[in-house]
């Protein structure tokens, strides 16, 4: 089965996705500087969003780019990863029309948590469907930045009740080690 068809609609839901989070950015009602204050929360959580499906979709692409063949389980995988980042627009759009509240920061942990899942459960069935020596298999390894990515979500969610602002801060970090660049993939192609 060709992978070409599962890289054009992937491609497409995650610019439907991007396009559904920015649609939530709504113009203030007046037109002075001071009428945007209160959109700050809105677009610092739009701002993330689209960092992270920006992660996801350059990813995406490296595990493809990384492989030959997709079978029925990695088509099902793939809309398993698809289905976790179209709930993104809508923990979103609650966690910033809420100022980072409790249970929406919990709520959008665990959406980024239930998607990093789906995203290594679609590696390994790239994997399967490859075998153990391909070039992907060969490039994830052990995976380290996927399993702190996880350890990070898993605590942001209970620390979300504690401090949304502390629960936030480590859904940043996982941002900011995913967009310095991951060469794995890239390395051990060129090779």
């Amino acid at each position: 089965m060709s992978k070409g068809r599962l890289e054009a609609f992937s491609d497409g839901v995650m610019a439907i996705i991007i396009t559904i989070m920015v649609l939530e950015l709504h113009v203030p009602e007046g037109d002075d500087l001071a009428d945007l204050i209160p959109l700050i929360p809105v677009f610092v959580s739009y701002a993330l969003s689209f960092i992270f499906i920006g992660i996801y979709w350059n990813n995406h692409h490296h595990l493809l780019q990384a492989v030959h063949r997709v079978n029925g389980s990695v088509l099902w995988a793939n809309l398993h990863l698809l289905f976790w980042l179209s709930i993104v627009p809508f923990a979103t759009g609650w966690m910033g029309e809420n100022n980072f509240s409790t249970w929406t920061v919990a709520l959008y942990s665990t959406v980024l948590l239930l998607a990093a899942f789906a995203y290594l459960i679609l590696t390994r069935a790239l994997i399967a469907a490859n075998g153990d020596d391909s070039a992907l298999a060969a490039a994830v390894g052990n995976d380290l930045k996927a399993k702190i990515s996880v350890a990070l979500y898993v605590l942001a969610i209970p620390m979300s009740f504690l401090s949304s602002w502390l629960a936030y801060a480590l859904i940043l970090l996982v941002a900011v080690i995913w967009l310095v660049p991951d060469r794995r993939i890239e390395k051990t192609l060129a090779s």
